[in-house]
């Protein structure tokens, strides 16, 4: 089974929030998945746009998990924000 980590549709028309989802990678974008591990809004104007949970995402990782380009992105930028805190 090829496990993907990528983003979930979940946002009203015209207001789109994502969440970050373990899943399949022959389910389509809004269907079955098997973990949450975040969300994503990008039209957030203040405070956190993001929140993904590092420690499930390094598990996944490790068991062959590979992350869409967007979902790289934010991984790179969340690391970079815990290693500051």
């Amino acid at each position: 089974m090829a496990v993907r980590i990528r983003l979930k549709r979940v946002g009203a028309l015209n207001d789109p929030h994502f969440r970050v989802v373990v899943t399949d990678k022959h389910s389509p974008r809004d269907g079955r998945f098997i973990e949450e591990i975040g969300i994503y809004n990008p039209h957030r104007k203040a405070g956190v746009k993001f929140q993904i949970d590092l420690e499930r995402t390094t598990y996944w990782l490790s068991k062959g998990a590979t992350p869409s380009d967007t979902v790289r992105s934010l991984i790179k930028k969340a690391g970079k924000i815990a290693k500051a805190a």
